[in-house]
């Protein structure tokens, strides 16, 4: 049985985001005064506690979507980006994933700013859910009743016709438990099926603006889950879209396109990526996704070097391979790529279409393949052996002549497969020697495709003292 679904909707800066990040009990959407900065469906899965009253019955479990607002630039300024682009041409998708959130939801929240009062574009759009039908499900909610003293403008929301308004500010918290009671009434008893259960896997999507990100997302959901624009930079918040894939839960992260510092336009930016970067973190793999028809560019060896650094999983995955197709081989552009990105010699490399939802199978293999690489724990015996076999064949010395000693070697942690190495001279297995006995372990552990990570410690001398 599906969960219960949740729309957040409402004007701009309402104080969507926010409520929906208060809902949530931690910061997903990105809020800034900017109009407009969230533009795809967010959502989430949310835990309402039952009401003190109730403390006996069983939390509700609500996928919680977060929406852009109507009329999203119809507020002077912001309206051209630092390219020059119009992007009052987002208007559409914006609106077209705002009806299709509202579609979907169980249970609408439609949000109206308690400082501003009711405004025509308010009016407007509880027309537009009058017309729709939907009145018996929208919930209203006047936003910034920051204490007591706004309650009395809060109250004007019941003109819209949707009953008394719930008076909450997300920003303080102020009425947020009377929201979250109110709304776990409402969803009505949890289903036989319990909370959803967790993603087996968390893959985040990262490459630089226009690598065709949120196309690949779409395709892999077989629909327009988020917005696909040539403006670039139309991605801002970090997007999770949950699939079932061979019944099988995934969790797939569409992130913002990332480019140089130094020509980020605005705070938004800066939050959009850390909103990747937080992406990163969290994702079991992640997918580098490259543009066929472009040259590889230093925020690209950036974010490969990232990822290196954070030892993630990785698939490169080379996106509109069908437009190259005709002029490049796969072998020559593999090779390519081993020369740009040195540092992830070892990550399998996918060609695919997003446009032509080519290739999506075996990246979605790749994906699953090196979570199961990641998670192995390999045998103390094993290690041991492969460890001998390396050194034997070629083990490191010093200038001079001190040979390399391993005294002890063990996997102690997953995600990335992290051995400990208790040596004699740590120092010898430093520099080029460690990047070589690193790509021999791939050769005889199974973690071929991941990073692995050892930590060399020196054995310490036991002091003996006289008697």
């Amino acid at each position: 049985m599906a969960l219960p679904r949740l729309a957040i909707i409402g004007r701009p800066n309402v104080g969507k985001s926010s409520l929906f990040n208060r809902l949530a009990g931690r910061r997903i959407s990105i809020v800034d005064p900017t109009p407009g900065v969230t533009r795809d469906r967010i959502s989430t899965i949310v835990e309402l506690k039952a009401p003190p009253g109730r403390r006996d019955d069983e939390p509700r479990f609500v996928e919680l979507m977060d929406t852009g607002g109507y009329g999203v630039y119809a507020a002077e300024g912001g309206r051209i980006d630092d390219a020059g682009q119009d992007l009052a041409v987002l208007a559409p998708d914006i609106e077209r994933q705002i009806r299709a959130a509202v579609a979907q939801a169980d249970l609408v929240l439609f949000v109206i700013d308690a400082h501003d009062g009711i405004v025509p574009l308010d009016e407007m759009v509880a027309r537009l859910l009058r017309e729709a039908g939907l009145s018996g499900r929208v919930m209203a909610v006047a936003n910034k009743v920051d204490d007591p003293s706004w309650e009395g403008d809060g109250i004007e929301a019941a003109s819209l016709g949707f009953g008394e308004p719930l008076l909450v500010s997300a920003a303080s918290g102020f009425g947020a438990g009377r929201l979250q009671e109110a709304v776990w009434e409402r969803i009505g008893a949890p289903g036989p099926d319990g909370p959803p259960p967790d993603p087996e896997i968390r893959f985040a999507i990262v490459g630089r603006r226009n690598a065709g990100k949120s196309s690949l997302v779409n395709a892999l959901a077989g629909e327009p889950r988020v917005i696909v624009s040539e403006i670039a930079g139309t991605t801002r918040d970090a997007v999770d879209v949950r699939l079932e894939v061979d019944g099988k839960a995934l969790v797939v992260i569409d992130t913002a396109g990332v480019r140089k510092r130094k020509s980020w336009a605005d705070d938004v930016e800066f939050y959009s990526n850390a909103r990747t970067d937080a992406a990163i973190d969290r994702a079991d793999v992640c997918v580098l996704l490259l543009d066929a028809a472009e040259k590889c560019s230093q925020v690209e060896k950036r974010l490969a070097h990232q990822l290196e650094t954070k030892w993630k999983p990785t698939v490169i995955a080379v996106n509109k391979w069908d437009l190259v197709a005709s002029k490049l081989s796969p072998k020559d552009y593999i090779e390519y790529l081993t020369q740009e990105f040195p540092g992830l010699e070892f990550a399998p490399i996918v060609f695919v279409s997003a446009k032509d939802s080519t290739g999506l199978r075996e990246l979605l293999g790749m994906v699953a393949n090196l979570a199961h690489q990641a998670r192995h724990r390999e045998g103390t015996g094993r290690i041991n052996h492969a460890v001998r076999a390396i050194l034997e064949a070629r083990g490191p010395s010093s200038r001079l002549g001190t040979k390399a000693k391993v005294f002890y070697v063990a996997q102690i942690d997953v995600q990335p497969p992290t051995l400990a190495m208790v040596v004699n001279k740590p120092d010898l297995f430093a520099g080029s020697y460690e990047r070589y006995f690193r790509n021999q372990l791939r050769e005889h552990l199974p973690f071929s495709e991941v990073p692995i990570r050892i930590v060399f410690s020196e054995r310490k001398r036991e002091k003996r003292t006289r008697e």
